[in-house]
């Protein structure tokens, strides 16, 4: 299996002739107004560009996953981070087959996208010769996630490869430690920007729940939703050094926009 790390939550996983793009938010640097206006530094939207190889791997996209997508139908509660104008584009255009959470079907099909699965909480489905279970995703605490749009994380098993939890957009729950323990990925996803808006608590883990994350998982980890969002201060730098405080850089991939990570089978 391999890994192309293609900007903040957006990559793609290879898995024979598969590749399977992950939350596509595919628009020019600055393409998105800011999510923070006072809390963090005043940017917009994604504050970096698609690295050189992501229209080679576009190209060879035949699946994707949606962790999450909006808020009661509300165009202006579209998470464009993960599922912007042109990455809803690409997939009307080219009718890649999607899953996606069940909350999030309608949605999808309004807009002109092939849903191919549409996956309900802890009920594994059949997914390219192995299966998929979606994993609840709670995106923030206390009144944040009511606010947020709350997605799903995804367990996937394919045919002779490791197996792969993308967690989402997320806080750390009893969930997604449920997901860790119970289905021992070898391969964790973990969304860790730290974002938070203007008012409230944050929306992703805060580092101690990365932490906590990191060192609950059974295998390896790959850091992503990092230094492309004006709302998430943590960068790979600070990610790196707290790892390597706490004994848990050996176990960690923190990879750079456009990077591929080869991950074998033990």
């Amino acid at each position: 299996m391999k890994i192309h790390h293609i900007r903040n939550a957006t990559f793609v996983i290879e898995s024979g002739n598969n590749f399977i793009l992950i939350d596509p938010m595919l628009g020019e640097e600055g393409s998105l107004p800011p999510f923070a206006y006072f809390r963090h530094k005043l940017r917009r939207n994604p504050t970096v560009p698609l690295p050189n190889n992501a229209s080679q791997l576009l190209d060879q996209t035949t699946h994707c996953l949606i962790t999450h997508s909006q808020k009661w139908g509300i165009e202006l509660l579209t998470h464009t981070d993960h599922f912007d104008k042109m990455g809803k584009e690409f997939l009307q255009k080219n009718s890649i087959p999607v899953v996606c959470r069940q909350q999030d079907a309608a949605y999808m099909t309004k807009n002109r996208i092939k849903v191919e699965t549409a996956a309900t909480y802890w009920k594994t489905e059949h997914f390219l010769g192995g299966e998929i279970t979606a994993i609840p995703a709670l995106h923030g605490h206390s009144w944040m996630h009511t606010f947020m749009a709350n997605g799903a994380g995804f367990y996937i098993k394919l045919p002779n490869e490791p197996s792969i939890y993308v967690s989402g957009d997320t806080v750390y729950t009893n969930d997604v430690k449920r997901a860790l323990i119970e289905f021992k990925p070898d391969i964790a996803v973990v969304a860790a920007g730290s974002a938070s808006l203007d008012v409230g608590g944050p929306i992703l883990m805060p580092l101690e729940e990365i932490l906590t994350f990191i060192q609950t998982s059974p295998g390896k980890v790959i850091a992503n939703h990092l230094e492309a969002l004006n709302h998430c201060p943590t960068t790979r730098s600070h990610l790196r050094r707290e790892l390597e405080k706490n004994g848990l850089l050996a176990k960690t991939f923190i990879p750079n926009d456009g990077e591929t990570l080869t991950i074998e089978v033990n």
